[in-house]
């Protein structure tokens, strides 16, 4: 009766997005009219393993509370279904990025750059990793706030012994240990995916388009030259290493031209090989590319899409059913501990430099 009395309070509308093991809609709230979007996951239909994913979307969305984390409304079920009711957020980086009709001043990459650490650093702060970052998962709200959305591969990073699947994050935005069969990682994975977007901010384009996980690894060695045993102590003997040759490293500002000294540093920070080593959300949100001008354009000015997200189909899920946490078994429903995410609102304030604040 409760879960009726739910449902009635969401009206599903026009279809806006949908992949094998879930619809999203656009939606009211019915006593206000308020839009929202309702995700529709079939439950019911899904192989090993993904019953998991939609567990923990839900979990997470309900212990992270931030302004640049999509904020989960309400959960009900309908027959086979999980319906998660969303705020609604019109567009997302990646339509932001490829309508051409759109100029990106380096405040405006500054600022979603900034909203996006923001975001992460409150996440990975609640140990939580996000292990899907990519420009369309990062939506941007109508006042031109940017929300990090879709953990359905989401993970607690409070154990470090605990052993995860390598088959997560979207191929172009995949750190090399990952694509090298690493089964123990953390926060490091989701450092490598945001200095990817960051590439891709300036290049318009991505920046590491693999076709394949082993073209992966050679478009990202003939990018930053291929890692030596000092630059990355260990990697030779991971699960599924090999070696491609020799690619000599040649300087960012050789493709990234227009960058600035600060933007370019930042940007080797997080796409270092040695993920102990990369740069952590915290302190990329301190480094000085933060605090030189211009600063970061104010959320309501920055470049939109042109035309709203059309139906699109959602990407598949990478998922492989053995990733679970002691006593979790994929497919199962049991969750673990709950954890109580930290940071009121002073936290969160004195977790970003005072000038990543918009002007």
């Amino acid at each position: 009766k409760a879960n009726n009395l739910t449902a009635k309070k969401w009206t599903k509308d026009t279809k806006i997005g949908e992949g094998t093991y879930a619809i999203v809609y656009k939606g009211r709230e019915a006593a206000t009219g308020r839009q929202i979007a309702i995700k529709k996951i079939k439950v019911g239909q899904m192989k090993e393993g993904l019953d998991q994913s939609a567990i923990r979307e839900v979990r997470y969305l309900r212990e992270l509370k931030h302004p640049n984390v999509i904020e989960l409304l309400d959960v009900f079920s309908s027959k086979t279904n999980l319906n998660l009711v969303l705020e609604f957020l019109e567009t997302d980086l990646e339509a932001v990025i490829k309508d051409r009709t759109n100029v990106f001043l380096p405040a405006d990459i500054k600022s979603w750059m900034a909203m996006t650490l923001r975001g992460l650093e409150y996440c990975h702060r609640n140990w939580v990793l996000h292990r899907d970052l990519k420009p369309n998962n990062l939506l941007i709200a109508a006042d031109g706030e940017l929300k990090i959305a879709d953990f359905g591969l989401a993970r607690d990073s409070t154990d470090p012994a605990q052993k995860m699947t390598c088959q997560v994050i979207t191929r172009w935005y995949r750190p090399p240990e990952l694509l090298y069969g690493a089964r123990y990682y953390s926060t490091g994975v989701d450092m490598w995916s945001v200095g990817c977007i960051f590439a891709e901010l300036m290049l318009r384009t991505p920046y590491l388009p693999g076709e394949s996980d082993m073209d992966q690894l050679k478009t990202i060695f003939r990018a930053l030259g291929t890692p030596t045993e000092e630059d990355w102590p260990g990697h030779t003997a991971l699960p599924d290493y090999t070696s491609f040759g020799h690619f000599p490293k040649s300087p960012l500002k050789l493709l990234f031209s227009a960058a600035s000294a600060e933007a370019l540093d930042l940007l080797a920070k997080f796409l270092i090989y040695d993920p102990r080593k990369r740069i952590s959300a915290y302190d990329g949100l301190h480094h000085q590319y933060f605090f030189a001008a211009p600063y970061p354009t104010h959320p309501s000015r920055l470049p939109k899409a042109s035309t709203p997200l059309a139906p699109r189909p959602l990407p598949p899920d990478e998922l492989d059913g053995k990733d679970a946490a002691p006593g979790v078994k994929a497919g199962g429903n049991k969750i673990g501990t709950k954890r109580k995410a930290s940071g009121n609102h002073e936290e969160r304030e004195r977790s970003v430099p005072r000038k990543t604040l918009f002007t």
